[in-house]
């Protein structure tokens, strides 16, 4: 408490306008805190749903899941919502919040420092500011991943990475390559068939295939969501609870797993020709990387308009690419869905924190964090969608939120005075990373397939458990793995 009594007013700091800065800025707002603010590098809003808007983008997720549970949209237009239709949604989420009038756009931080009690940030443009908190909003998947393939700036046509598309480009008619055969690749598959005049797919590794199927949701259905508000919550806990209900095939075997895994093997036999069947099964076990869901692709694949190409890029040259069977495929548009950087968290952004730690000197083994949220030596800094969350085919909405509740009651506590300053303990995050280590083997992604799931020394840096597990461990924190300090500082009375 401020010294009249009133709960002390924290200043803090939001990096990133995507669905989890969103989140949390919500949250705050709802708990009556204002003074924050959402730096944002781009010109707008939507983070991932802003930067991707590709042909055939989909969410993998129900719409009635992936949507924040304090902000139901009764008028999903699809079972399964398309990219543009979800940015709709996080962009309505932030005027009916009131969120961005506390959000400045071309904002880039390039470092934050911890000195004195605060954090202090700067920005690309020269200018700084302060906080008492600092929450990395970064995201996950968001610095494109461009290959090294010899040649790749000679091609004369028109050439993109999936997160950069280029709608000035005209694609009908084209002849167009897509190289990465993961969920992206897969989609724009499945959007350009049948629009191109034809599509080449590059494929390094086969994928397994979970059938989606999406149909649309009809008028009266949104009607009644938007009269019964109450269905949409219903319709929520539903998809969140069958949602709980298969998460064990991921961390642990059993007859669910199989299940999963036997579904993926009989959407595969929908390809008739047993040469191209061949093509696309994989060497691993389904799940072992983050699953596709799409009922559209092995349809697409099978069309005389477009082809499955199995052979390695060896170069790119001026008319197109070279295959290592000395293949030219000359194509018009090259279009690369060749991933992310999944491990670079809030970097490039420079983070120093107790007694001149930096971010690269903390993760110099690599990214790790206590309980995905927090890391030790940087007080009053917690990261969404941090190292070790649960992201492998689960609603990211349901896990912003876990994460930003946590966040939300450390904040309170030093609101109502209780604190000034938190940290997990070096002991405790290093215990909380051994038994996430321990408990890795018995999940589907250490069963042997090469994924952007691993880390450098190749064990996967996912939440080894269940989500139920996340929520119960976030929401209970434990007071003694966490160095807390109070002083004597009076804060800023309340507004």
């Amino acid at each position: 408490m401020s010294t009249n009594g009133t709960p002390r007013t924290p200043q803090i700091a939001i990096i990133g306008a995507g669905m989890s800065g969103l989140c949390m800025a919500a949250k705050l707002k709802l708990a009556g805190i204002e003074s924050f603010t959402i730096y944002e590098k781009a010109d707008s809003l939507g983070g991932t749903w802003r930067d991707n808007n590709y042909p055939g983008l989909t969410c993998d997720v129900p719409s009635r899941f992936y949507q924040f549970r304090f902000a139901p949209n009764p008028d999903w237009s699809q079972w399964f919502s398309a990219g543009d239709e979800i940015w709709r949604y996080f962009d309505k989420v932030a005027d009916d919040l009131d969120i961005r009038r506390h959000v400045e756009l071309g904002r880039e931080v390039t470092a934050a420092h911890f000195q004195n009690g605060r954090w202090e940030l700067d920005f690309a443009d020269g200018r700084s500011a302060s906080a008492d908190f600092l929450v990395s909003a970064c995201g996950i998947l968001r610095i494109p991943r461009y290959p090294e393939i010899d040649g790749l700036d000679s091609f004369t046509g028109a050439v993109f990475h999936s997160a950069r598309w280029d709608h000035d480009v005209p694609l009908d008619g084209k002849r167009i390559a897509v190289v990465g055969t993961g969920s992206t690749g897969a989609q724009i598959v499945s959007g350009l068939a049948g629009v191109a005049g034809e599509v080449k797919l590059f494929q390094r590794s086969a994928q397994w295939i979970l059938p989606m199927f999406n149909p649309r949701v009809s008028s009266l259905t949104r009607w009644l969501h938007r009269r019964f508000p109450a269905l949409d919550r219903v319709a929520y806990d539903s998809l969140r609870a069958g949602a709980h209900r298969v998460a064990p095939a991921l961390t642990a075997p059993g007859p669910k797993r199989s299940a999963i895994q036997a579904i993926c093997r009989l959407h595969l036999r929908t390809v008739r020709d047993p040469a191209l069947r061949a093509a696309l099964t994989p060497d691993y076990q389904p799940m072992c990387k983050r699953l596709v869901a799409s009922s559209a692709f092995y349809k697409a694949i099978q069309r005389d308009d477009v082809a499955l190409v199995t052979d390695g890029i060896e170069r790119i040259e001026p008319a197109g690419i070279v295959t290592t069977d000395g293949t030219l495929h000359e194509v018009d548009v090259i279009a690369l869905a060749t991933g992310f950087d999944a491990h670079a968290f809030m970097r490039p952004m420079q983070l120093t924190g107790n007694d001149g730690l930096t971010l690269t000197e903390a993760w110099k083994d690599g990214p790790r964090a206590y309980l995905t949220v927090a890391l030790p030596g940087f007080p009053n800094f917690f990261t969404l969608m941090g190292p070790h969350s649960p992201v492998g085919n689960y609603s990211l909405t349901e896990i912003a939120e876990t994460q930003a509740d946590h966040v939300l009651a450390w904040i309170e506590r030093w609101r109502a005075g209780q604190l000034d300053t938190v940290a997990p303990t070096e002991d405790a995050t290093t215990r909380f990373n051994a038994d996430m280590r321990a408990a890795m083997p018995g999940t589907v992604w250490s069963t042997g397939c090469s994924s952007w799931y691993l880390g450098a020394d190749g064990v996967p840096e996912l939440w080894p458990w269940t989500p139920d597990r996340h929520r119960a461990m976030l929401s209970q924190p434990r007071l003694e793995d966490y160095e807390i300090h109070s002083t004597e500082r009076v804060a800023t009375p309340a507004a």
